[in-house]
């Protein structure tokens, strides 16, 4: 009588356990699968070799140089990641801007990194927040304060989104999108997506107002990213990439697991990622709206860019996370120049610049961090009204939740002037405007007084 092949016998043939089991071996017991017949039923189940790590780490640019002392240990960080990046099998080239700092674990993508890979999406290169980016719109010869004064009103900082009577209307083509995908298609993406539409969130995310250097207009800028329905994305993308990673590169680190772009799963998600992208800019589209509408006043121009993405060019992917395009083949909607913000007390730069060997079309987001916002805060001496004071002065800042973040205030980047220095040094765009600072919103230290911290003090209290 013919043995029963069993779990355990695949495995001795060198069969991974899967979902697949349980069917293939009920086939096989039923057609008494044996010898050639069984050895060529059982190769669609064969897993390929492993694809090992690079031996070494390959090459990468670095437009990056430290100023100081304290910049020497955060590039020395910054590069030693991106030497254990540039390991992952995908890749092929890479780059770091010169507002780099580190962004997690070795072998993180560094903030200010790009990363190229051949037909891999990686979902940890761009990160949960999926199309962080600038928008840009001129509002003609209008006074700085009446912007301010509308964006204020109109827009959204902090957690969560908009209660029902304060909602913006859901485009029906985007709700469409969302119901074509398979990431996107669920009943609380889709609701999150609604609630959130026309809010900025928390962190470095900010509304400012000024007026173009060249021309005195007035102009008014947002950053901010794509919120839940991003965040959701990520974590769908994290967990099927982690899928193929343990497949396909187990010694491949977690966070830089992939998605394969030929497979089904990998242009769902690049499909998800565009949906995600026009859902940002709608989003940034309907704060600037409702201020032309609240002052009835005509808008004069209009122009944005994410700076953290993954762009296509052919079978490449280049992975930004926090970089601004330069070359126009990464923006189908390009309008105009681009839009790198340094701190709520310096300029706006709007910059236009060529893509070369080392830059690998990109330049730096913003001014970028050298030590963490608990490293900063720590480092502050005096009162947060004192320091808030000395560092604002000049300016309407405003913090949405009423209390000050001075982790988010000019001293916790890096100098905007080295910044603007290195940019010039490696040729990473030229500055053609700059909008000068009269005002900017941000969400502020909206958990300083939240529920869950009050509980906390008055337990330790009554615990005295």
């Amino acid at each position: 009588m013919k043995t029963k092949i069993t779990g355990n016998h695949l495995l001795e043939l060198g069969f991974k356990q899967g979902k697949w089991m349980k069917e293939a071996i009920t086939y096989i017991n039923d057609n008494a699968l044996e010898g050639e017949a069984l050895t060529s039923y059982l190769k669609q189940f064969k897993l390929p070799n492993p694809i090992a790590l690079h031996d070494k780490p390959l090459a990468f640019s670095i437009n990056i140089k430290a100023e100081n002392e304290e910049e020497k240990d955060n590039v020395a960080k910054v590069i030693n990641s991106m030497q254990t990046l540039m390991k992952t099998p995908t890749l092929v080239d890479g780059a770091i801007m010169p507002d780099a700092c580190p962004a997690g674990p070795d072998g993180t993508i560094p903030v200010g990194g790009v990363a190229v890979a051949k037909n891999a999406i990686h979902p940890g290169m761009h990160s949960a927040d999926i199309c962080c980016s600038v928008m840009l719109t001129d509002f003609g010869k209008v006074e700085p304060k009446a912007i301010l004064d509308a964006a204020h009103a109109n827009t959204h900082f902090g957690p969560g989104g908009r209660d029902r009577d304060s909602q913006f209307r859901f485009p029906k083509e985007l709700l469409e999108a969302f119901e074509a995908n398979y990431f996107l298609n669920d009943g609380n993406m889709i609701q999150i997506a609604r609630s959130h539409l026309g809010t900025q969130g928390d962190g470095n995310h900010f509304l400012f107002v000024g007026t173009s250097k060249k021309t005195g207009n007035t102009m008014m800028v947002t950053h901010h990213g794509s919120r839940g329905p991003g965040a959701r994305l990520y974590t769908k993308g994290m967990k099927i990439a982690e899928r193929f990673r343990k497949e396909l590169s187990p010694d491949t680190k977690k966070q830089n697991a992939w998605i394969p772009f030929e497979t089904e799963e990998g242009q769902s998600y690049w499909n998800a990622l565009q949906v995600i992208r026009n859902w940002t800019k709608t989003n940034h589209e309907v704060l600037h709206n409702s201020v032309a509408e609240t002052l009835e006043i005509d808008i004069e121009n209009r122009y944005w860019n994410e700076h953290n993405f993954v762009f296509k060019d052919g079978d490449l992917f280049y992975h930004a996370k926090g970089a601004t395009p330069l070359d126009a083949k990464f923006m189908p909607d390009i309008t105009g120049p681009r839009l790198i913000p340094l701190n709520m007390s310096e300029p706006v730069l709007i910059v236009e610049g060529a893509t070369t060997k080392t830059n690998l079309g990109f330049a730096p987001h913003g001014a970028g961090r050298n030590v963490s916002r608990t490293q900063h805060r720590k480092s502050k001496t005096g009162t947060t009204m004192q320091i808030f004071k000395e560092e604002t002065r000049g300016i309407d800042a405003r913090f949405f939740s009423k209390k000050i973040d001075i982790t988010e205030l000019p001293s916790a980047y890096k100098n905007a002037k080295a910044v603007r220095a290195q940019m010039d040094e490696f040729g990473l765009g030229t500055v053609i405007d700059e909008v000068m600072p009269y005002g900017c919103i941000m969400a502020g230290d909206w958990q300083k007084n939240a529920p869950w911290k009050i509980r906390r003090q008055q337990d330790k209290r009554s615990k005295r």
